[in-house]
């Protein structure tokens, strides 16, 4: 198993202390959360998750002040939280909400500079910065600056909103349930390049969700959290896949854990095949010639920038004009998506494998159903193994 971050990279994120914090809104007979005490590392990705109205949302927001602690410390490096101006210190965090939270008269460009100029950098240094997270989560400059939200998609939009908390290069980054209101094959896309991003940025990352298989996807570490945002257990995904430690816990993990051991893995953990590949610029009888020439029936077909943009099956090809006629709706995989989201992939492909992307979206190989078949089962006989030793 592989940690979500590479450790040849140093952090530029900072150590995050909560010291028995509570907080107990005016009038409430209980606290919303009740003396909870949290260390997350420098450099990870921490995820609370836990059932609705929990408190989770509340404690991630007493870290940037948007919601004050009634009682505890809160110490962000060596600071204490409390002593820091609530404005000064929310600038010097990244957020990122559901829906992205942009503001509609703004464009992409404005959005995204928000925080640096509030904080008076020079124009020019502030464009610069916007340029390079766009391109950073994908988005080019050129082509979505000077567009406005309402002409971006939802996806699209989420990736403005998490340029948009980086601006500053924040040493923390406050997600809250940022890919909920997305759907789940673009939910899935967010997540691998929030991945790709901590694997270049290693920012600490508190993330909160309802959905426990987010979190085994992205966390370094996982709270779980019950009423009041009592920390159930706070460990590695692993540790809790393997080892709930209570009833509710286990409830959260649900009855297909050992399936969910594919979301600790990664794509990039396991040996990719090679497939055929063409171009969209090809004729029909050079794509014929590509897969004749290969053991395959169908073939990949590549932009100009050697990224999958569909597929293609022999078949289709024998009365196809052009090879634009014969071309079929391509789901990729990256090679940070976990082997859940490629099993995912196999069954809508309908062709026993998931094509993979790499760095800048480049086509990398395949990821087929026979390696995840095997992987499944040396994790079974991994547990099975474990289970056998002496008690």
């Amino acid at each position: 198993m592989t940690t979500q971050i590479d450790s040849q990279t140093d952090p530029t994120g900072v150590r995050i202390e909560l010291d028995h914090v509570s907080k107990v809104y005016p009038g409430a007979q209980q606290p919303a959360v009740d003396d909870v005490s949290l260390d997350i590392p420098a450099g990870e990705i921490v995820v609370f998750v836990g059932p609705s109205g929990c408190g989770k949302t509340t404690t991630m927001r007493m870290i940037n002040r948007l919601s004050e602690p009634t009682s505890g410390r809160i110490l962000i490096g060596d600071e204490d939280a409390l002593s820091i101006k609530p404005t000064e210190l929310r600038r010097s965090i990244g957020y990122a909400i559901q829906q992205a939270g942009l503001f509609p008269h703004m464009t992409i460009r404005q959005n995204v500079g928000l925080v640096p100029g509030l904080l008076n950098w020079k124009r020019a240094r502030v464009d610069d910065r916007v340029d390079e997270l766009l391109d950073l989560v994908g988005l080019e400059p050129a082509q979505y600056a000077d567009r406005y939200p309402r002409q971006l998609s939802g996806g699209q939009q989420q990736r403005v909103g998490v340029a948009r908390a980086l601006a500053a290069d924040p040493p923390v980054l406050l997600m809250d349930e940022p890919f909920g209101a997305v759907d789940p094959i673009t939910r899935s896309t967010l997540q691998d390049e929030l991945l790709r991003l901590q694997g270049e940025l290693r920012k600490t990352i508190v993330f909160v969700t309802h959905d426990f298989g987010e979190a085994v996807k992205l966390g370094d570490r996982i709270a779980v959290l019950g009423q009041q945002s009592k920390v159930l257990q706070y460990d590695t995904p692993q540790s809790i896949l393997a080892s709930p430690a209570d009833d509710t816990v286990a409830g959260f993990v649900g009855s297909g854990a050992s399936l969910r051991q594919l979301g600790l893995l990664r794509v990039k953990d396991v040996a990719l095949e090679s497939r055929p590949s063409v171009h969209r610029g090809d004729s029909v009888e050079q794509v014929r010639a590509t897969i004749a020439g290969s053991d395959c029936d169908w073939a990949v077909v590549l932009d100009d920038r050697e990224r999958p943009v569909s597929w293609v099956r022999e078949n289709r090809l024998r009365h196809a004009a052009s090879l634009a006629d014969a071309v079929e709706r391509l789901d990729v995989v990256s090679t940070q998506s976990t082997l859940e989201d490629a099993l995912e992939a196999i069954l809508a492909e309908q062709h026993a494998s998931a094509v993979v992307t790499g760095p800048a979206g480049r086509y990398e190989g395949v990821v087929t159903l026979d390696t995840l078949i095997d992987t499944i089962t040396r994790l079974r006989t991994e547990a099975d193994g474990a289970g056998d030793g002496p008690s």
